[in-house]
């Protein structure tokens, strides 16, 4: 790592007026060190070399520029780091309104930083309060939305800073604030089939809104409608009974026989778990059953492969099929567990992973020694059909 004095003499190459190769070359040093734990725990020590580099993110050298931000993209990976950059540095405010910018290059490398610093809960509530300070997550959803905004850059890694925004009850009432209709805007977002990862925010985003059991009926309503954006990716091409179809929505009747299912395992479960979320009351239980889930996760089931993914199929599965609660222990979320109780059922979870992960990886082994053997098969047919020549 850098002395005292080598640092010093690096800080007097990142400025405006330096000759574009040598900050080149400065910055390009930085972005090593940035690549590593170490590295960015040094850098953390000096604010007047992050506060230079920052102010290198609007130097007239592009490749400059993109070496600041993938700086600070590495930077703002490493928790220890956010408090710096959002406190001493003060990165929200100029990155919020490039951002605005529709014709700014850099806006998905400012997509990612801010992703990375609302990550964590105490980091989130700041850039939270900052964006409602000088743009608003009104505006924030409004780009979101808007498919070409920047001709520039996709602006995909919004959908994950969303997501972990409504981890914050405040953002959450936002989004479900019924004169907006912020969470319809959302839904479709569910299948867009060009990124993983817009997907996967907002599927995420709908989870962290789904834990406030009170909007419940109001998310299974006609004015939101959430159930058939959640139940589509889980579809599948498979045959129902003409009765099964007549009970679900009208976008998941009599599919076509090339419908295919979400591809992402991680977001094939959070839909699950969404899904289970607004089992949590009665009135969400009644109109999951009333439009006929179950015959959509038996498939669902049938088909899954994943064991992770699986296991919260069938927590889905038992809630839908299983009996109704006591009275007094309707509402799920709001059934008090006796300490020894939920200690039980914590050693019970923990085991239930560790066996899912033991079934994981016996699948691995499986399906590793069953390639192997069609390799060899491969080989010998290969070396066969040589000797026949």
């Amino acid at each position: 790592m850098l002395s005292d004095s080598e640092a010093e003499e690096l800080l007097s190459f990142l400025t405006p007026a330096t000759r574009p190769d040598v900050k080149g070359h400065s910055t390009g040093y930085i972005l090593g060190l940035s690549g590593n734990r170490d590295g960015c725990r040094f850098l953390r020590s000096k604010p007047d070399i992050l506060n230079a580099l920052f102010a290198l993110t609007s130097d007239p050298s592009i490749a400059v520029v993109k070496d600041c931000y993938h700086i600070f993209i590495n930077l703002s990976a490493d928790e220890t780091l956010h408090q710096i950059l959002v406190s001493d540095v003060k990165v929200l405010p100029v990155l919020l309104k490039k951002l605005l910018d529709p014709e700014y290059i850099f806006s998905d490398q400012i997509c990612k930083i801010l992703s990375n610093l609302t990550r964590h809960g105490k980091t989130c509530k700041t850039v939270f309060k900052v964006l409602q300070e000088d743009v608003g997550l009104a505006q924030l959803v409004e780009i979101f939305c808007t498919q070409g905004f920047n001709k520039k850059a996709n602006l995909h890694y919004l959908s994950p800073m969303l997501s972990n925004l409504t981890q914050l009850p405040e953002a959450r009432d936002y989004m479900m604030d019924k004169d907006r209709c912020v969470i319809q805007r959302l839904l479709p977002f569910t299948q867009y089939q060009e990124s993983v990862v817009r997907r996967g925010g907002v599927v995420g985003t709908l989870r962290n809104c789904c834990f406030d059991h009170v909007h419940h009926e109001w998310l299974l309503s006609d004015a939101v409608d959430i159930l058939p954006f959640l139940l589509l990716p889980l579809a599948g091409p498979e045959e129902l009974t003409e009765e099964e179809n007549d009970g679900l929505p009208v976008d998941l009747q009599y599919l076509p026989e090339d419908k295919k299912r979400e591809e992402d395992p991680d977001i094939r479960k959070m839909l699950l778990e969404t899904l289970l979320l607004l089992t949590a009351t009665k009135a969400g239980r009644d109109v999951m059953k009333a439009k006929n889930v179950y015959p959509i996760t038996r498939e669902f089931h049938r088909w899954e492969k994943d064991v992770h993914v699986s296991a919260a199929c069938e927590k889905l599965v038992q809630v839908l099929i299983g009996d109704e609660p006591e009275r007094g222990m309707e509402n799920l979320m709001e059934v008090e567990i006796p300490e020894d109780v939920e200690a039980k059922l914590k050693e019970a979870d923990a085991k239930e992973q560790e066996e899912l992960e033991k079934e994981q990886e016996k699948m691995r082994q499986e399906e590793e020694e069953e390639k192997r053997k069609r390799d060899a098969e491969g080989t010998e047919e290969g070396e066969a059909s040589g000797l026949m020549r």
